[in-house]
Order: C-alpha cells, then sequence, then structure tokens
C-alpha cells in the first residue's frame, strides 16, 4: 500500500517514498543519458540500449516530465547545449582531440543542473516579486 490510515489521517507508506525515488531516478536517467551516452562511447550496442531504457524509464513519467518542462523554462535550451557540446566533441574526436569521459560527464552534469537551477531561482523570483 501507498497510503495508510493512522488515528483517521491518511499518511504515506515507505514504499510511496521508494517508488518516487526510482521514478525520479528515471527521469533523470532519461533526461541526460541520450546526449551524455555519444560522449562516451560510440559502440552501437551501448548506445541503442542505453537510449532504449532511457525512453522506457521516460515514457512510463511522460506526464510528469512534460510538466516539469513547462516549468522548467531553461531545461531545453540547457539540453540544446550539451547536444551542441556533444556534437563538437564527436567532431574534436574526428580530428584527433580527445575529451576525458569524466569532463564530458562534468560538462553534461553542469549544463543541465544550471539549466534546472536557473529555471527555478527565476521561478521563485517572479513569485516573489508578487
Amino acid at each position: 500500500k501507498f497510503f495508510t490510515v493512522v488515528d483517521g489521517i491518511k499518511k504515506a507508506t515507505p514504499l510511496l517514498i521508494c517508488l518516487v525515488a526510482v521514478e525520479i531516478s528515471d527521469v533523470v536517467f532519461a533526461v541526460d543519458s541520450i546526449p551524455a551516452v555519444f560522449g562516451v562511447t560510440e559502440d552501437p550496442f551501448i548506445v541503442f540500449t542505453s537510449n532504449i531504457f532511457a525512453i522506457t524509464g521516460l515514457r512510463s513519467l511522460y506526464t510528469v516530465l512534460s510538466e516539469a518542462a513547462q516549468d522548467l523554462k531553461y531545461l531545453e535550451p540547457a539540453v540544446a547545449v550539451v547536444l551542441g557540446f556533444i556534437g563538437a566533441k564527436m567532431i574534436a574526436e574526428y580530428f584527433g582531440f580527445f575529451i576525458p569521459i569524466q569532463i564530458a560527464l562534468s560538462v553534461v552534469a553542469v549544463l543541465l543542473g544550471g539549466g534546472i537551477g536557473l529555471s527555478v531561482f527565476e521561478k521563485q523570483a517572479r513569485l516573489n516579486e508578487n
């Protein structure tokens, strides 16, 4: 059970918290793994399977993610910059300039985190003005 009644009050159970944690990790995995996998490997099997897993997790929470995307104004531009970075990394690797995996993943995390953080900060600033 996700909820239980204690002394006439409906309360959440640890199972609900576990479900929320798992689903949030699905969304995080889906959002950052698709562009990041191209910066990590070019192995077709790994690229395909990671994208399939990301899409499956994304599909299960599509409505939640679509609402979040509307609320997070800078998420789409951040994802666009991530894709641009990954594309530039792939072009650089073609010409013999290799960017370490740790740096590539850090750039992806900072860009996505920055987009989300800036969106939340701006929303809070707008709420405080009103």
